[in-house]
């Protein structure tokens, strides 16, 4: 899946987009078409349909501010206080400038000179409260002819409610691409570890890996009796740790790294002093949550290409924690006559197991050198 599912999945949200726009600034146009059809008295008038795009220009520009910026702070994020204080203050804004750029009313005819003198001197013939000297009086004195508009029309109303249903329907259709995201994500991660579950009980069953460690044992049986019942003890533990928690979502950090220890333990049986074989894992390891089987790839893969009997040689593995992550290094020399034993479900499957649980949230650096490979790998860990 990885970068080309996301890129397929953001080219069907911009289509959408692109869609409900175009039929926004075609609309304007269709429907002076539509007057100027049948009525000879109708000119189709390219100004009004700049006016209409001028107004969805602004819509468009805070659309694509709001998708590209905002959203992302919501749906990936997690801010949820940084992204509405952000649109509370865009909404503000946009409301004094709906009210600032509304037309202003157009002026009343102002009467001549003359007439207003006449009116105002002018009295009904029989008006009892004419006095001479009196000025009449009113209850609209001093009112002026037409009342101030309001600070926020119905127009202005209407417009903040369209942008606010637009940042809405925004995160809508986001939301709605992110969970069948997530279903599309965990379902090809159910069945990649059912495949990863079935690749290893298949190697359990025609192993180099359990044959030679067997073998191993039975040799060790009259040289050292107790170490190979320590080194039985460990088969057992990793058998056990691949039955039973292979096929889990997450495990303990501490059992993982306790199956890498066991598995270089038991390999370090079969080489000579000319392998040298190092490992430093924590000594106080976190309460966090890995996936399962999730470095033994790596190390398995430097056993497979890294050990010669030629010439001397080494592995070195190193896992550390720091800032809520593992990080973790694998460097082995490069055998000319690599070891052709099967075992794994390789790298390309390695790092497509990466990409469904991080998508993009982890850093898996390989350097493949003239004498030395090496692996550099990142991820978050789960309390």
């Amino acid at each position: 899946m990885g970068h080309k599912y996301w890129l397929k999945l953001s080219r069907q949200e911009n289509l959408i987009y692109f869609i409900v726009w175009g039929l926004l600034f075609a609309s304007p146009i269709l429907s002076l078409y539509v007057r100027t059809v049948g009525n000879p008295d109708a000119v189709f008038e390219w100004t009004d349909v700049f006016i209409v795009w001028r107004r969805f220009a602004v819509f468009l520009a805070l659309f694509l501010v709001h998708n590209i910026l905002l959203a992302p702070l919501l749906m990936q994020g997690h801010k949820r206080l940084t992204y509405f204080s952000i649109v509370a203050v865009i909404l503000a804004a946009f409301t004094v400038y709906q009210c600032n750029s509304r037309p202003a009313p157009p002026p009343m005819p102002h009467q001549s000179p003359q007439k207003e003198n006449a009116f105002r001197h002018r009295r009904p013939p029989h008006d009892p409260s004419h006095k001479p000297g009196l000025r009449p009086h009113s209850k609209d004195r001093g009112r002026p002819d037409v009342a101030p508009p309001p600070i926020i029309g119905e127009h202005d109303i209407l417009a903040i409610v369209v942008l606010i249903l637009m940042f809405g329907a925004n995160v809508g259709i986001k939301g709605y691409y992110r969970g069948r995201d997530d279903r599309k994500r965990m379902t090809e991660l159910e069945k990649q570890n059912l495949e990863q579950q079935l690749e290893y009980l298949h190697y359990q069953i025609h192993p180099h890996f359990f044959m030679n460690t067997l073998n191993n044992i039975h040799a060790l049986v009259d040289i050292d009796s107790e170490q190979a019942k320590d080194t039985i003890l460990k088969l057992s533990k990793i058998m056990r740790f691949v039955l039973y928690e292979g096929d889990k979502q997450n495990v303990p950090l501490s059992r993982e790294l306790e199956f890498v220890q066991h598995y270089v333990s038991l390999m370090q049986l079969r080489y000579t002093d000319k392998v040298r074989i190092d490992i430093d894992l924590p000594r106080e390891v976190p309460d966090c949550q890995v996936p399962p089987l999730i470095l033994i790839t790596f190390i398995e893969n430097a056993f497979k290409h890294g050990v010669s009997y030629l010439r001397e040689s080494f592995i070195e593995v190193k896992v550390y924690v720091e800032n809520n992550k593992l990080k973790f290094t694998c460097r082995n020399t490069k055998s000319p006559k690599p070891n052709e034993e099967k075992g794994g479900m390789g790298l390309a499957n390695a790092r497509k197991r990466l990409d469904l649980l991080y998508g993009h949230n982890y850093t898996l650096h390989i350097s493949d050198d003239q004498d030395i490979y090496s692996v550099g790998l990142v991820i978050p860990l789960k309390s």
